[in-house]
């Protein structure tokens, strides 16, 4: 009776020491996310006070009554949706192609190409985004919203390649040759058969380029120097200057700024864990 009551004891404790650690790192993650809501909603003299509050105190909208009237928020909110869509259809569907390529055919340099896709997630933006510039001045193609799509999706199709080719892989080799069979051809296996039942993962690349699309500042900064067509990235740095950094506008972007990403996360979170998991376990 000792030993079991013992047991129940310690395994008590491992729990409650396990969902206090797991406790301690959700409120350090949270924190700066609720000091954020916080500082928007209320006087920049009370949140540069010291000690610092750590409530609200007499909240208020002005920072986003601010934010709107002397910015265009919403024209810019507007330019990255346009980039993260265009971004989106590009990658999602040189993705698509390319894993079917990776996956459902033999060739030569196959292994290669793979591994060159894999080795481009190496080299990280900034150091190549000033060759990357010379290239778009020399071509004309600097301020425009639909090339910084193709700069963002360039980035972004190896990914989405890499994701989309387990899943494929797991479907039966059978379907196709089945389909073969009736006459069908590969595209049109691919559209009528290989696409629908992986669809989850579908939807994880489309999240995953739009994400990045959408969060993405060195490009688009670099890309860009019309203020009216300015991403909501580009936009809200703008707003900070030398003499000045209105604090309560800034965070207030930022909350918009991040809540569109926040939302469709939530709405298709069950489909992209699936679809990043698809291809895991083939039966």
């Amino acid at each position: 009776m000792s030993v079991v009551t013992g047991s129940k004891g310690g395994q008590f404790f491992r729990n409650f020491a396990r969902y206090g650690f797991l406790a301690i790192i959700s409120l350090l993650v949270a924190f700066p996310l609720y000091w954020m809501v916080v500082t928007a909603i209320q006087s920049p003299n009370v949140t540069l006070n010291y000690p610092p509050v750590l409530y609200p105190v007499h909240p208020n909208l002005t920072g986003f009554k601010d934010l709107f009237a002397q910015n265009p928020m919403t024209h810019w909110l507007l330019n990255s949706g346009f980039v993260a869509l265009l971004t989106t259809i590009i990658t999602t569907s040189f993705s698509i192609l390319g894993a079917y390529a990776l996956s459902w055919f033999e060739w030569r340099g196959k292994f290669a190409f793979g591994l060159m896709l894999l080795f481009t997630q190496m080299l990280p933006e900034a150091l190549i985004v000033i060759p990357i510039f010379k290239i778009y001045q020399d071509l004309k193609l600097l301020n425009s919203l639909a090339a910084l799509s193709l700069l963002h999706a360039a980035f972004v199709i190896p990914v989405g390649v890499w994701i989309l080719r387990p899943a494929f892989e797991s479907v039966p080799k059978e379907v196709n040759e089945a389909a073969q069979i009736d006459g069908c051809s590969y595209m049109q296996v691919l559209r009528k058969i290989i696409i629908p039942l992986c669809s989850p993962a579908i939807l994880a690349v489309m999240v995953v380029s739009f994400f990045a699309s959408w969060s993405d500042y060195l490009l688009a900064v670099t890309m860009i120097s019309k203020q009216e067509l300015y991403p909501a990235s580009v936009g809200l740095a703008s707003t900070m200057s030398q003499l000045d950094t209105p604090i309560q506008v800034l965070l207030s972007g930022g909350l918009i700024y991040g809540l569109p990403p926040v939302i469709l996360y939530m709405m298709i979170q069950r489909f992209v864990v699936s679809g990043l998991t698809a291809g895991a376990i083939k039966g």
